[in-house]
């Protein structure tokens, strides 16, 4: 996949990322968090922000060619204040992603500070560029 096409999808999905879409339990939201794709020679990066979710919690799955991050909001104010006002009470964070062909899905790292989750995809050795040495005859 082409920086072009995957900046077009990332644009497209971000476009949506305000909605909230009804889920299947009453007053659950499912929300899609904000994320920033790069790209190197030797794979993408892809960091989300998922605040309230911790490790325990994060589902990261991949499924043929599509990676879903999942985990639930949990969103735990202090015992001695109370809600005036709250737009998101329970429910989950929910995005996935098709993978391009030339990176290895076997390979993904994730790691999760102060609820920004970052994974690194690695292209597949076949798919990195290489600089061929020309030798004299």
């Amino acid at each position: 996949m082409s920086q072009q096409e995957l900046a077009q999808r990332e644009a497209e999905a971000a476009s949506t990322a305000v909605r909230r879409e009804p889920a299947a339990e009453q007053n659950t939201s499912v929300l899609v968090p904000l994320v920033d794709v790069s790209e190197d020679d030797t794979g993408i990066t892809v960091v989300a922000d998922v605040p309230g979710a911790s490790r325990e919690t994060l589902s990261l799955d991949v499924d043929s060619d599509t990676l879903t991050i999942e985990a639930p909001i949990a969103l735990n104010p202090p015992t001695e204040l109370q809600a005036v006002y709250a737009e998101v009470r329970s429910g989950r964070y929910r995005r996935s992603f098709t993978l391009s062909r030339e990176l290895d899905s076997q390979r993904i790292e994730a790691t999760l500070k102060d609820g920004v989750l970052t994974l690194r995809v690695p292209k597949l050795e076949k798919a990195r560029p290489r600089r061929i040495e020309v030798k004299t005859a």
